[in-house]
């Protein structure tokens, strides 16, 4: 139904809304049950979309650590190489 929803802290480039929307659409279809939702559950879904990036975003700006900032292009490298060992090439 959805894609992994991946880590989104201490990320240099920091994160941006695209990508905190794009993971709470895949919280939201997860919990919902619904890739697409009905024309009567619609509002509902938007609605928990919004509030659940809003949430999201502010979570992500008051969160705090000491560790330095990934590079996004090492851990994507670092989560390909597992993949392919767990699944193959």
């Amino acid at each position: 139904m959805c894609r992994n929803i991946k880590t989104l802290f201490n990320f240099d480039p920091p994160v941006t809304p695209e990508e905190v929307r794009a993971a709470s659409l895949q919280f939201v279809r997860k919990i919902s049950g619904f890739n697409k939702p009905s024309k009567s559950n619609e509002q509902a879904f938007q609605g928990a979309l919004d509030e659940i990036a809003d949430v999201s975003m502010r979570l992500l700006r008051s969160l705090e650590t000491n560790a330095p900032p990934k590079n996004r292009e090492e851990e994507a490298a670092k989560a390909k190489a597992r993949a392919a060992e767990r699944f193959g090439d």
